[in-house]
């Protein structure tokens, strides 16, 4: 009978295209006011443009909904009007991303990391409002028939790596009962088969203790040799375990020759890097119910904190591990205050460039000033401004007509 529970898949990573708001325009407009025929310039500045802005919510698991949508654009900043009226800005993104998640540009540069509830980053900010031809009144120039057009707001295609945030994680070769000791520990209900790669994605699950303490345990795909190559799961697993305070390695005792079984795994971890074969650990010799004797482990190994022999399927000696954990895992390093504030706010400025031209509008069309671009771009930046069929196009001592 089928289950009622579709099974979700767990992503973790996702490619994101991100564009901040254009800024609004300034107005072109003059003073109309009864006895007063000839009325200065009283054009408002635009509003600036939307930031695109993302969140670390605690509430999150992983980055399954920005599979479907990728693409996300800001507001754009509102324009202004006359009797000096300025626009509104524009509306702000917020996307919301698990804990843990963190962001890199096109060259793979890390540019934030959303490492605790609530941290914040600005990945694209907004364009400049463009001003109003009252800014551009002086003695000498008494009705300006100009006003700017805001500017583009930046934009930046982003990865996007969830990498897991635990206290400890369950890790070992496939099938070593990893699954099971966590439900038996945790609240967390993974499936549980007697057959290779059950766990074809990360689970967490949380320790309670008696006083109100609690312990975040993850349960990842289990590893095979060569997977710091990126054989099987590979990385996708590995990175889980970037994270973790302390690594739990689970054993099928009952296979024999626990200490290749370590060798295998710690060979992985070396190879991989990020510190991962430097993490203290606890083993765990799983599958007590199915040998004659306690087994043993002929590893003399600094790292190793403890050795628990014990049964997931029966519960045998599972109490003295949940126990020992509070007591083994190693307290949280304390941020310093000045990286604490920095990771609250971050905004990063992708291809950050001065405009090397503006556009204005006039009376009957646009006016390029500065350098302006050829082709595409120069037609591609009058279109986002609004030129269309029938608008003068001035360009240095150039009048054309937009067609």
């Amino acid at each position: 009978m089928p289950s009622r529970y579709a099974r979700s898949v767990f992503h973790d990573r996702a490619t994101i295209h991100v564009q901040a708001g254009r800024g609004g325009d300034g107005a072109l407009t003059f003073r109309r006011e009864k006895y007063v025929p000839k009325g200065g310039p009283d054009g408002g500045d635009g509003g600036a443009g939307g930031d695109v802005v993302l969140v670390a919510d605690p509430e999150l698991r992983d980055l399954s909904g920005f599979q479907a949508r990728r693409r996300f654009a800001a507001g754009r900043g509102g324009s202004g009007r006359g009797a000096g009226k300025h626009g509104a800005r524009g509306d702000d993104v917020e996307l919301r991303l698990p804990v843990g998640t963190q962001v890199l540009d096109e060259d793979e540069h890390v540019v934030a990391d959303l490492a605790h509830s609530g941290a914040r980053v600005v990945v694209a900010r907004g364009g400049a409002g463009g001003r109003g031809n009252r800014q551009f009144a002086t003695p000498t120039r008494q009705t300006p028939r100009f006003a700017e057009t805001g500017l583009p707001g930046e934009e930046a295609t982003l990865e996007l790596r969830l990498k897991l945030l635990a206290d400890a994680a369950l890790v070992g070769l496939p099938n070593a009962g990893k699954s099971s000791l966590l439900r038996r520990i945790t609240n967390a209900k993974p499936k549980v088969a007697d057959y290779p790669f059950t766990t074809l994605s990360p689970v967490l699950g949380t320790v309670e203790a008696p006083d109100g303490r609690q312990l975040t345990v993850a349960d990842v795909p289990g590893l095979i040799e060569r997977a710091s190559e990126g054989v099987g799961l590979g990385h996708e697993f590995l990175a889980h375990l970037e994270r973790a305070r302390m690594l739990v390695h689970v054993m099928d005792a009952a296979a024999g020759d626990t200490a290749a079984q370590f060798r295998t795994i710690d060979r992985e971890l070396s190879a991989y890097g990020a510190g991962l074969d430097e993490l203290p650990q606890v083993v765990v010799l799983n599958k007590l119910d199915l040998l004659p004797e306690p087994p043993g482990l002929a590893v003399n190994d600094s790292r190793i904190l403890r050795v628990f022999a014990l049964s997931a399927a029966t519960g045998q000696g599972v109490e003295d591990l949940r126990r020992a954990l509070f007591e083994l895992v190693p307290p949280l390093a304390e941020t310093p205050e000045d990286d604490a504030e920095m990771v609250d706010f971050l905004v990063y400025r992708p291809r950050r460039r001065a405009p090397a031209f503006r556009i204005l509008r006039t009376d009957r069309g646009f006016r390029v000033v500065g350098r302006a671009p050829e082709g595409e771009e120069l037609e591609h930046a009058l279109r986002a401004a609004g030129a269309r069929t029938g608008h003068e196009i001035e360009v240095g001592d150039e009048v054309l007509e937009w067609e």
